[in-house]
Parts: structure tokens; C-alpha cells; sequence
């Protein structure tokens, strides 16, 4: 009977520590009793749990303190709370935080760090951390941009640490320390002078800057810190629930900050990446409600962090997500629906990608719009029509995201829209982005529905940008085409795949059929023949056209034959040609049978590349699906050398595992035969798998290459021959596949970045005409 009992007790510390976390996380939650009784609630139980629970206790606020940002100020208030009533845990805690801080930035967890240092500024007004010292850490944040040869990036990082956190701690600095503040900032404003900005042109969703400047992220934050300024550091938008105890706060003894050095710059540093800010609405688009803070007021940039941290802390759970950001404090005071409508688009349209994956902005969107529905709705309806006034000038990769995002909205709700409203694309050239972007839209409706549906909803006016119905082209299927060289060899195999033929039956059928590129066909009848190659894709996509299944299902039956046909590069080519040829009228049925040929090696990622840039594909070339199909490829290459390069270091990890055990147990009786036959096999794994990963990184690069060097021809071609026409450059087809470039940058850069040096000495060179080196140079400036 003492068993359970025993049980019982010991798992009791667990429970405690498990109610500390809850009540530690949910404070600063809607409640009956205010913020400031239930924090000071808090920081009674928490004193008194102190004695057995500290290092506890510790870990939890540091760990809030870097992952619920939005809650910033409810926790400095609470640990300023439990300073004022046990000094050497304030101590303890503001040590703990410096050491955390180090671990991020040796880790590259920037976006976290932005949030620790934020937090010691704040607890500079909880009276926790002495002035002076906040000042001392940030005059060698800023001294980093006097260090040499180190990226821009890193700069930027340790000015933007140091900018962002002024909204919460400017005005206390400055009142205790403002020579040396003035100087933070004119040493700030003569390295934004001469930062360079390079990279702005391919971050920005839209290349106008009208309505809306596209501001780089670091100039925006400046005109904000400099219009706080002006203001005297008053700022109306951040909860500050001290400000309730400053009676028991200014009693307090405060901390010095331990000295930090910013660590050194290293090979395995990688900092995050400049943005450009998304600006869609000001305060001419609500007259109605609360007025929206001006674009360089410091308010907009608290508003905006803020939802960001929402989302990032949230994003998993569209409910709670959504309800979060509804219940965004102060929210009458503003019009909350436009910032969180401009913030969710922001992150999808940010590049190179979004912080999250694209469905998750659709789904709480979605979610957004059940919660608020006599609201949210209109809001959304009112910047999708701005997003479609704008397309002229948007980012060929936010046009698709945009596409992707509205398709499966409309689908949510019975694809319902006001087509009308959208006539005006009906009479402009269907190359232009509008008419494109319906088209396309419609495209991926009907990919999340079926073609009828989608015929039926749309005006008649609209059924020129309407899908093509998705059926098989059979070019033997017709009797007025007898004529066709391999008509009866075609209904040979149609009977025999009927009847369940085996692959030597077909390969048997396939040796009639003569070889139009040469008079003789060699011996076994198998070298590159596109006849065959026509004869037999044709027939077996068009028997399994039925489903996905049922081709999936006809590749693998015939696997052999395909292998066969397509064993030369040309034969791979031809394959992807023919699919094109069947299918021309199903882009999906396209995109889905090229990922599963790579799959299963019947083509290789190299043929689909080549075959996306040939001549046969002119006509689509700039189609969403086209790309789609690229950017997956590229895709499948990069996992592929990923999952060699993972499988050789675990292999070399068993290694040094296996030496390890040995070292251990060194017995004086081990000979060295039996260390050689443990060593021996995972020595040759280890042999083969770096051959494999040299093979496949070669192969990688290979791709790159291909990809760029067709660009590089394709556009050379249209300047070229625009200049002898005394054509402008600038047509759709340009900004289209100029863009594309940029987008197979941003979307693989970190692989891109290991064959930089190749691509400059191979392909972007001098002499290359300035439009496509622009874009090179710009993927450089994005880490320098």
C-alpha cells in the first residue's frame, strides 16, 4: 500500500515545476483580475518558490524571454518585481540572460538575440539594470562597424539590435546619458551613409515606389528612430505595466551589466538577411476607424513587431494564432484588421521566403475571417484589389505566391468573387501580368476543384483566360491519321498493354519501327530513337490517362522500357517531349509525371532543365507551371546530395564511435588483424559515400550551370535582338524571365553560394551585358 503513496511524492517537485511553467507563461492573458494584480500575485509565489525551485525558475523566464517576445514587457515587469524583493536572483537572472545571448550568437540564432537584448534594455526601466552599463553594451554593439573585412551583414545586425531597442529604452537612456547617446547615433547614421545597397532591387514586392516607398529595412527603421527623437522618445503604443510600480521598482538596488564583447566574425557565421519593408495601406484606406500610425512613426514599427512575434510564436495553431492577434492590446486605439492584414502579407510576400510555409498565411487568414466575419472579409477584399491593381510592377515570385494564396482562399469559399470587376485585363495583351494573373488563378482553381466548375463560375466574357479542358492528346487515336509513320505499331501496343504484355513483348513490337534519324539502326535496335520513343510514351499515357494512379502505376510496369528508350540524353529529352506533346492541356498532369520520372530515374534533373529552356516549350515558358516543375527539380537535387552528405558523416561518426569504444577498453591482449577487421567495412562505406557525394555535388553543380547558361542565352538573345530592332527591352516576356533568374537565386541560395566563384568565372563575367550581371551582382550583395 506504500507504493503509490511513495509515487505520489516523488513525482510532486515535477508537478510543481510544471505549474510554475504554466503560471509564468499565462501570465499577461485575458483575466478577470488586472495585469498588475496578477503579476504581483505572481511574484509572490514565485519568491517564495525561489529556495527550492530557482534554477527552475531562471530557465523558464529566460527561455520567455527569447520565445514570447510579444510579452516583453509583462516579464521584465515581473523579474524588476522579483529584483525588488531578492536582489542576488536579479543578479543571477540578468548573468543567466548574458550567457544565453552568447550561446544565440554563437549558434547564428539572431532573431532570438534581437529578442534578449531588447529585454535587458526594457529592464533598464524596471529598474534592474543600471543605465550606464545598457549604454557601455550598446556603444560596443556599435562598435562593430569599425571592425574590417567583415560582412555588411553582420553591421547591420548589431545596429539594428541596437536601433530596435530604443522605442522601449530611449527615453531612459537619453535622460541619464545623452552625450554619449548622441554620439551612438551619429556613429549609426555615418555607417547607414555609407552602407551599400546593392540587394534592395531584387527584395523589393513591388519595383515602384508609388504608393508606397519600398523602404529598406535599417533606412525605415532610422527615419522612425529619428522622428522618436524628435518627439522627445515619447511613444504611445507600448504597454508598460512598471510604470504601475514604479514606487516599489525605484527602491530597488540596480545590476551592471557584465562586460560584453560581441563575438568574432567566423567562417561559420551566418546572419540574417537584409529585408525590404512591406508597406500596402495608410491611413486613407480606413477613413471610418481609429487613424493608422504614418509609415516613419515609431508606433507602426512597435504594432508590426509585435504581430510578427504573435505569429512567430503561434503559427503552428491557426486558432490560437488568429485569436491572438485579434486580442492585440490597444486595439481600439488602432485599425488593427489593416496591420494585421499588411503583416500577414508581408511575410508571405517577404523574399527570398517567408518565414513560415505559404499555407499556413492561407489558413489563418481563413481563420482571421470566421473570427471577425463583419469585418475581416472587406479588409481582405479591399488589399487583394490593391495587390491586383498593382501587378504591373510586382515581383514575378510574389505573383505567384499571391496566385497560389487566392486560388486556395477562393476555394474555401465557394470561389466566389466579383470577376466583373476585373474585365479591364480582358482587352490587354495576354502576356501582361493581369491577364496572366487571372489566368493562372483559374488554372489552380481548377487544380483544387474540377473544369467544369470552374467554367460555370466565371463570366463567359472571361472563357479566353479560362483552363483548357485537361484531356490526353492521342495522336494515334484519330483513323484520318493512318498515314503517321508508327500508326500500327501503336495499335500493336495498344492491344498488348491491354492484354497485360510483358516488357520483352513490347521491346519485341518496338524493333519494327525504323529509326527516322538514321538508315540503320544498330544491331540490338536500341540506340536514340524518337520514333519508339513516340510510339510507346504516347500509348501507354494515353491507356492510362485515367488517373494519377493509373499512369504512376503504368511507369513502374514498364520501367524497363523506359530506361531503355531513354538511356541517352537525347532519349531523355524526347521522353519529357512527348509527356509535354500528351499532356499540353494538364499542366498538373505535367508537373506530376516529370517529379515521378525524376523519382524513378527514368530522366535525370539535367534533361529537365534543358527540355524547360528548349524550343518546344517557347509557348509556355512563361507559365507558373514551368516554374514549378524547375524549382522542384532543383529541389529534388539538392535532398539528394543532402541525404549522401548526412549518410557519410553518420558513417564517419560510427567510426570515431567504434575508436572511441576501443581506446576505452585498450586491453594489453587486442591485436591489431582484429582492429583492421572492424575498421575495414565502414572504412570502404565510407570510401564509396564520399565518391557518391563528390558524384552528386558535381552532378548538383552541373544543374546550375545548365540553368544559368540557358538563361544567360535566352536573354542575350532578346537584348541582342531588341537593340538591332530598336525595340524597348522592357516587354512582359523580360520582366518575366529577368525575374525568374533572380527567383532561382533567392529561392537556393545557400546551395548557390558554395559555386559562386565557378559561376563568376564561368558565366557571369565582365563582358556580360549589364541587365543579367545586374542580377548576379545583387545575389552577391545579399551577404557581403
Amino acid at each position: 500500500a506504500g507504493q503509490p503513496h511513495k509515487r505520489r511524492r516523488t513525482s510532486e517537485p515535477s508537478e510543481i515545476e510544471e505549474r510554475l511553467e504554466s503560471l509564468i507563461c499565462r501570465v499577461g492573458e485575458k483575466s478577470n483580475s488586472s495585469l498588475e494584480s496578477n503579476l504581483e500575485g505572481l511574484a509572490g509565489v514565485l519568491e517564495a518558490d525561489l529556495p527550492n525551485y530557482k534554477s527552475k525558475i531562471l530557465r523558464i523566464l529566460c527561455t520567455v524571454a527569447r520565445l514570447l517576445p510579444e510579452k516583453l514587457t509583462v516579464y521584465t515587469t515581473l523579474v524588476g518585481l522579483l529584483n525588488a524583493r531578492n536582489y542576488n536572483f536579479g543578479g543571477e537572472f540578468v548573468e543567466a540572460m548574458i550567457r544565453q545571448l552568447k550561446e544565440c550568437l554563437k549558434v547564428n540564432m539572431y532573431n532570438e538575440a534581437v529578442h534578449l537584448v531588447r529585454f535587458l534594455s526594457d529592464l533598464v526601466n524596471c529598474h534592474v539594470i543600471a543605465a550606464p552599463s545598457m549604454v557601455a553594451m550598446f556603444e560596443n554593439f556599435v562598435s562593430v562597424t569599425q571592425e574590417e573585412d567583415v560582412p555588411q551583414v553582420r553591421c547591420d545586425w548589431y545596429i539594428f539590435a541596437f536601433l530596435s531597442s530604443l522605442p522601449w529604452v530611449g527615453k531612459e537612456l537619453y535622460e541619464k546619458k545623452d552625450a554619449e547617446m548622441d554620439r551612438l547615433l551619429s556613429q549609426t547614421e555615418s555607417y547607414l551613409k555609407r552602407r551599400q545597397k546593392i540587394h534592395v532591387p531584387m527584395l523589393q514586392v513591388w519595383t515602384a515606389d508609388k504608393p508606397h516607398p519600398q523602404e529598406e529595412y535599417l533606412d525605415c527603421l532610422w527615419s522612425q528612430i529619428q522622428k522618436l527623437k524628435k518627439d522627445r522618445w515619447q511613444e504611445r503604443h507600448i504597454l508598460r505595466p512598471y510604470l504601475a510600480f514604479d514606487s516599489v521598482l525605484c527602491e530597488a538596488l540596480q545590476h551592471n551589466l557584465p562586460p560584453f564583447t560581441p563575438p568574432p566574425h567566423t567562417e561559420d557565421s551566418v546572419y540574417p538577411m537584409p529585408r525590404v519593408i512591406f508597406r500596402m495601406f495608410d491611413y486613407t484606406d480606413d477613413p471610418e476607424g481609429p487613424v493608422m500610425p504614418g509609415s516613419h512613426s515609431v508606433e507602426r514599427f512597435v504594432i508590426e513587431e509585435n504581430l510578427h512575434c504573435i505569429i512567430k510564436s503561434h503559427w503552428k495553431e491557426r486558432k490560437t494564432c488568429a485569436a491572438q492577434l485579434l486580442s492585440y492590446p490597444g486595439n481600439n486605439k488602432i485599425p488593427l484588421n489593416y496591420h494585421i492584414v499588411e503583416v500577414i502579407f508581408a511575410e508571405l510576400f517577404q523574399l527570398p521566403s517567408p518565414p513560415h510555409i505559404e499555407v499556413m498565411y492561407t489558413t489563418l487568414l481563413i481563420e482571421l475571417c470566421k473570427l471577425q466575419p463583419g469585418s475581416l472579409p472587406q479588409v481582405l477584399a479591399q488589399a487583394t484589389e490593391m495587390l491586383y491593381m498593382r501587378l504591373d510592377t510586382m515581383n514575378t515570385t510574389c505573383v505567384d505566391r499571391f496566385i497560389n494564396w487566392f486560388s486556395h482562399h477562393l476555394s474555401n469559399f465557394q470561389f466566389r468573387w466579383s470577376w466583373e470587376d476585373w474585365s479591364d485585363c480582358l482587352t490587354q495583351d495576354l502576356e501582361k501580368p493581369k491577364p496572366k494573373f487571372v489566368r493562372e488563378v483559374l488554372e489552380k482553381c481548377m487544380r483544387l476543384s474540377y473544369h467544369q466548375r470552374i467554367i460555370d463560375i466565371v463570366p463567359a466574357s472571361f472563357s479566353v483566360l479560362s483552363p483548357a479542358n485537361p484531356v490526353c492528346i492521342y495522336k494515334y487515336g484519330d483513323e484520318s491519321n493512318r498515314s503517321l509513320p508508327g500508326y500500327t505499331v501503336a495499335l500493336c501496343l495498344t492491344i498488348a498493354i491491354k492484354n497485360k504484355a510483358s516488357n520483352d513483348e513490347i521491346f519485341s513490337i518496338l524493333k519494327d519501327v525504323p529509326n527516322p534519324n538514321q538508315d540503320d539502326d544498330d544491331g540490338e535496335g536500341f540506340s536514340f530513337n524518337p520514333l519508339k520513343i513516340e510510339v510507346f510514351v504516347q500509348t501507354l499515357l494515353h491507356l492510362a490517362a485515367k488517373s494519377f494512379s493509373h499512369s504512376f502505376s503504368a511507369l513502374a510496369k514498364f520501367h524497363e522500357v523506359f530506361k531503355t528508350l531513354a538511356e541517352s540524353d537525347e532519349g531523355k529529352l524526347h521522353v519529357l517531349r512527348v509527356v509535354y506533346e500528351v499532356w499540353k492541356n494538364h499542366p498538373q498532369m505535367i508537373a506530376v509525371l516529370v517529379d515521378k520520372m525524376i523519382r524513378t530515374q527514368i530522366v535525370d534533373c539535367a534533361a529537365v532543365a534543358n527540355w524547360i529552356f528548349s524550343s518546344e516549350l517557347a509557348h509556355d515558358f512563361t507559365r507558373f507551371y514551368i516554374w514549378e516543375i524547375l524549382h522542384s527539380t532543383i529541389r529534388k537535387m539538392n535532398k539528394h546530395v543532402l541525404k549522401i552528405h548526412k549518410e557519410l558523416e553518420e558513417t564517419k561518426a560510427r567510426l570515431a564511435r567504434q575508436h572511441k569504444r576501443r581506446d576505452s577498453d585498450d586491453d594489453d591482449d587486442d591485436d591489431d588483424r582484429s582492429t583492421d577487421r572492424e575498421d575495414g567495412p565502414l572504412e570502404e562505406q565510407i570510401e564509396r559515400l564520399q565518391e557518391k557525394v563528390e558524384s552528386a555535388q558535381s552532378e548538383q553543380k552541373n544543374l546550375f550551370l545548365v540553368i544559368f547558361q540557358r538563361f544567360i542565352m535566352l536573354l542575350t538573345e532578346h537584348l541582342v535582338r531588341c537593340e538591332t530592332g530598336g525595340i524597348d527591352v522592357f516587354t512582359p516576356w523580360y520582366k518575366s524571365c529577368i525575374e525568374r533568374l533572380q527567383q532561382i537565386f533567392l529561392q537556393h541560395h545557400q546551395i548557390i553560394q558554395q559555386y559562386m566563384v565557378t559561376l563568376e568565372n564561368l558565366l557571369f563575367t565582365a563582358e556580360l551585358d549589364h541587365h543579367i550581371l545586374a542580377v548576379f551582382q545583387q545575389f552577391c550583395a545579399l551577404q557581403a
